[in-house]
């Protein structure tokens, strides 16, 4: 009998989930092409939230484990079945590669964004305004919002209502979301500024979206993303500034 993971209290619930889930796979206790428990039975019987589940089984899909069918379940992935494109752990390590993949988002999620405006439906903008209440709450208390950042572009990519999007944002999974370690010269109040301003703008694409307006949508995503492009840019610029300036004040004391 599993233990509920939330008992471990481990630093990452999704990965551990995805270990737990992924055994299964591989142990052959899921064979190909079988579905997958319910959500609702995996926040059952591993303890953990919605959020929790839907990360890990993003996880999943990104390692070509498993695929989702739009209203059918998630399944286990037959040999060769698994979704392709993948952002590769080592081409995310870096300011560079986060800038990459967030012109790469620019283009397909400004588009998702206009779609999820003409088709979501009643309940997926009930999904997007609780990830963006589970991501204010998180900056407010000092918390992590990885999880509630990514969720609400994966819901925009759902909501859009064509799989290939969905499948895409999938792929990518929460290491797409731009984090404060690749800019450790940020303090914490900087980095909680910055995710303020984060949920400013997430705000307004949700309400372009709400009042299903599709330019509007297109232009509030765009500009969430290109703004968040040139954050990292500037902050790239600041930190080299930053390391640069004690080198310059111990030569000139030389």
């Amino acid at each position: 009998m599993n233990r509920p993971l939330g008992a471990n209290r481990p630093r990452n619930l999704a990965q551990h989930l995805v270990e737990q889930l992924g055994q299964r796979i591989r142990d052959g206790q899921w064979a190909a092409g079988e579905r997958l428990p319910t959500e609702s039975a995996l926040v059952t019987e591993f303890g953990v939230s919605r959020t929790v589940v839907r990360e890990a089984i993003s996880k999943l899909q990104a390692a070509g484990l498993v695929i989702t069918r739009h209203g059918v379940g998630t399944f286990v992935a037959e040999a060769g079945e698994g979704w392709e494109f993948q952002v590769q752990p080592h081409e995310r390590g870096t300011l560079q590669d986060v800038i990459a993949v967030l012109e790469l988002r620019i283009g397909v999620e400004s588009e998702a964004a206009a779609l999820a405006a003409l088709r979501r439906t009643p309940e997926q903008l009930a999904a997007m305004r609780a990830a963006l209440d589970a991501f204010g709450q998180a900056v407010a208390e000092g918390r992590d919002a990885v999880a509630s950042d990514f969720l609400f572009h994966s819901e925009i990519a759902r909501a859009a209502h064509n799989r290939h999007f969905e499948a895409l944002m999938d792929s990518f999974g929460t290491q797409v979301i731009p984090r404060a370690r690749l800019v450790p010269h940020l303090t914490d109040s900087a980095h909680q500024a910055y995710l303020r301003r984060v949920n400013t703008e997430h705000e307004s694409i949700l309400d372009a979206i709400a009042a299903q307006d599709p330019e509007s949508a297109r232009a509030a995503m765009r500009t969430h993303l290109v703004n968040s492009r040139e954050r990292r840019r500037r902050a790239a610029e600041d930190g080299a500034t930053a390391a640069a300036t004690p080198s310059t004040t111990a030569n000139a004391a030389r």
